[in-house]
Formats: structure tokens, sequence, C-alpha cells
């Protein structure tokens, strides 16, 4: 083995075992917050910890990623723990000031910045709401609009590359420009798995980078999100930015971020295992972005006709009917009409049914399994 060839190795070490701490993690949080009357958050991080499981043996045996971009993860995840890291030094220290300011009890005008305003209202009020306003939720849903950027990533526009593939080709002219740099890090350029106008290397690009741009996120949100759980809402980074929309169901457990994500990174990877075909997968991705948040917004604005699901949720007829009318229309659009059917049902199924495990999680993954398995036995094709 060279010297290159065990660096790769390392790295992919490295990854598989950060997936196996954040499975022991989520285990922790999931056992506490279960213990803690939240057990629809608790089984939720569970769950989300035996994918994590099933991700550090994936990469063990077969990879998500060839070297050098599971170096590029590792760094990736080095940098997000030292932001992580100096968000929280910085709030620490702005929470001792705060401390300091109380107990002098002098009055001071000067104008307060951004993080001692968010400090002060973090720990003054409860961030975790019962019932979140119509304009926050909206908020909150349109996180959901990732599902377009992943579909923007791998199969691009009628006049557009996809985007992985443009970062690629980028990559590549970048790496040739510094390749002194880039030899000293990373070894020899031919090392490099990927070449521009190569229509084999060009379709590999794709299928790695839209993974990497996954589980790069996955890694964003989740190092914050178990600093929220373990140290208070006040340290996380992605809570900062996010404004705290929190709700009672994320209190000691992870948010639905998570879930989604980790729902997303479960069925990419069996279609890249060639278990799941990719239109299937892009409905499930789809349908567990844009119908949840119709359902959400559609029955929060005109719900009428209110309906207690299984988990004791309020929800509204109108809210589902929403919810199935654009999962099918998603499931129309992306593997033709038959298999809409299987993604609204399931849409309906997980929406109503589980009473402790995440939509959010259970979408993205049950629904092309659903419209596979239907597949199957059908034996008709996907799409048009």
């Amino acid at each position: 083995m060279d010297y290159w060839t065990a660096v790769g190795e390392v790295y992919n070490v490295t990854l598989s075992l950060s997936f196996f701490i954040l499975a022991l993690l989520m285990f922790y949080i999931g056992r506490k917050g279960y213990k803690l009357n939240n057990r629809y958050g608790g089984i939720s991080s569970i769950l989300c910890g035996v994918c994590f499981i099933i991700f550090g043996y994936y990469n063990s045996l077969v990879r998500f990623f060839p070297y050098p971009y599971n170096g590029f993860m590792v760094w990736w995840i080095g940098i997000i723990l030292l932001v992580n890291f100096s968000f929280f030094k910085l709030i620490k220290r702005e929470i001792k000031k705060t401390e300091l300011k109380n107990e002098s009890s002098v009055i001071e005008n000067e104008k307060k910045t951004l993080l001692a305003r968010y400090v002060e209202r973090l720990t003054k009020e409860n961030p975790y709401k019962e019932k979140i306003t119509l304009k926050m939720e909206f908020i909150r849903k349109s996180f959901h609009l990732s599902g377009f950027l992943l579909v923007l990533a791998y199969f691009g526009l009628p006049f557009l590359f996809p985007v992985t593939r443009i970062i690629s080709d980028g990559v590549i002219e970048l790496i040739h420009n510094i390749e002194p740099a880039y030899t000293l890090l990373w070894g020899d350029l031919s090392l490099f798995p990927f070449t521009i106008g190569d229509p084999i290397s060009n379709q590999l690009a794709v299928f790695y980078l839209t993974m990497m741009a996954l589980i790069g996120a996955l890694m964003f949100a989740i190092i914050s999100d178990l600093i929220r759980i373990m140290w208070g809402p006040e340290y996380s980074f992605f809570n900062f930015l996010t404004r705290s929309m929190l709700r009672n169901k994320e209190k000691n457990a992870a948010g639905p971020q998570i879930y989604i994500i980790t729902g997303f990174i479960f069925s990419y990877m069996l279609f890249m295992v060639n278990l799941l075909n990719i239109l299937a997968v892009f409905s499930g991705i789809l349908i567990a972005c844009l119908s949840d948040a119709a359902a959400a917004l559609i029955g929060r604005k005109y719900g009428k006709h209110k309906v207690k699901v299984r988990s004791k949720d309020i929800k509204s007829v109108e809210g589902f009917l929403a919810g199935m009318v654009v999962a099918y229309l998603i499931g129309l659009i992306l593997v033709g009409p038959i298999y809409a059917i299987v993604g609204a049902v399931i849409f309906f199924i997980t929406d109503y049914f589980p009473i402790f495990t995440a939509d959010n999680l259970l979408n993205p993954i049950f629904i092309p399994i659903g419209i596979q398995l239907l597949a199957i036995i059908l034996g008709l094709p996907m799409g048009w």
C-alpha cells in the first residue's frame, strides 16, 4: 500500500467513525428524550441513529466517495466543528458579559449587538413552542425547497448542466491551476477520479457529488443540533441562523431537518447500490419536501375540519387533501400515473398513522421503496 492509498484509507475510516459517533450520540439523546416524555422525538432520534450505523458500515464496505472526496468531506466536518466551537465560545462570553452587567446594576444605554439580543431572547423566554405562528411555519417549511436544489444538482434543467457536473469541472480546473499545492496535500493529479469531457466520469461525478452535498448538509445541521440539545439552544449556530423556530417536539430530540436529510441519504444510498430507481428516489424526496409543506401551510391557513391523528396531533382534512394532491402531482410528473398513487397513499399513511415517528424520516425512505416494489410487481417502466 503506497502513501496516498494509506491516506485515503485514513480519511475513509475517519468518515465511518464520524457516523458511528453520531449514532451513539443520537441513541443517547433519543433515550434521554424518551425518558423525559418526548417519545416522538426520542424514537425518531434513535431511528436516525440506526440509519447512521448503516451509513457507517456502508462507507466501510462500499464507500460513499472515492479519494480525495472522502478527504474533502473529513475536512468539511473539521471546519464545521471549528465554526460551531467558535460560536459556542462567543455565546459563552456573551452570556458571561450579560451576567456581569446584571450583577453590577449599572444602567447602560449602549446599543446591543446582534449576539447580545439573540442571547437575551433565548435565555429570557422559552424557545420551544407548542404552536408556532403561521409566519414561522412558512419560514420552517421554506427549508423544504431544498428538494428542488437536489433535483437541480442531479438533473439540471433543459438549458443547464447538473450543478454537480459544473462543480466537478470547476474543481478539476482549479486543481490544475494550483497543481503544486494540490500535489502536496492530496497526491498526484492522476489520482483524481474525474475528468472533463468523459461521459462516464461526468455521470459518476454527478452521483458522488450529489451524495456529498447531502452528507455535507447533514453534518452542518446535526453538529449544531447536538450542541443545541446537550448545552442549550442559545449555543446552536444553526439555531442562530434560523432565528430559533423550535417546537416542543424538538426539546431533547433532533430537529426535523435531521430526519429529512437522513431519509434523503438513505434512499440515495439505495440508488447507488442499484436497489432503487433514481426517479423513485426523487419522487420520495420531493413528496417529503413539498407535500408536507403544502399540508402544513394549507392546513394552518384554510383547515376548518379538524382531525386528531394517532400521534394526538391536530391536523385538518384540507391539509391532508392538499398534501395528497401535491404528492400525486409530483409522482405523476416523475414516475407516471400508476406509481404516483403509491406515493400519495404512503404520504397519507406516514402522515396519519405513526404515533412516535417523524414523517420527515419515513416519507423519503418508504415512498421510493413502495414505488420500486410496485414496479417490480407490475413490471411497468417508470416515467413517461
